[in-house]
């Protein structure tokens, strides 16, 4: 998987973890037992011609509009699942790691997520996750930060 090498290379701080396959990130909060806030769900967004990797909690959606301000462009879509094999050839679809740049993406992630201590996210497979302190993984992603998710129940 590209993002355990890029986390080897960088020298970075993780911990891994096997779990039965789950194809949420809420199903994969469940079974890490961790609160849907640590988990770190990639959603990617098209805003007008870019493609953007969004990063939030695995239990909220996210506001397109709020997102479309905040990126100062006039259209942003959720990207088609065929469109997501393109851009993360190397994952099983709907494993996506939080890490854009791996994949020529831009990362932006929710500004709620500074609040945790952790997060916990999907290595590119439906049954091994990942761990890391928030500070590591802002350290590794660069993202930019902006506030764009709204909690569901």
């Amino acid at each position: 998987m590209k993002v355990v090498d890029f986390l080897e290379e960088e020298s970075a701080q993780y911990e891994v973890t096997q779990h039965r396959p789950t194809f949420t990130a809420q199903q994969m909060a469940a079974e890490e037992h961790v609160p849907g806030m640590f988990v770190a769900k990639p959603v990617v967004v098209r805003a007008d011609s870019t493609y953007y990797l969004c990063v939030l909690p695995a239990c909220c959606k996210i506001d397109l509009d709020a997102l479309r301000v905040q990126l100062g462009v006039a259209r942003v879509e959720l990207a088609e699942e065929s469109e997501l094999a393109k851009l993360f050839p190397d994952c099983a679809l709907g494993a996506e790691p939080p890490f854009g740049a791996l994949y020529g993406l831009e990362t932006i992630m929710d500004a709620s997520l500074q609040e945790d201590e952790y997060i916990v996210f999907q290595a590119g497979t439906h049954e091994q996750a990942l761990k890391m302190d928030v500070s590591e993984y802002r350290r590794l992603a660069e993202p930019k930060v902006l506030s764009f998710s709204y909690h569901c129940r």
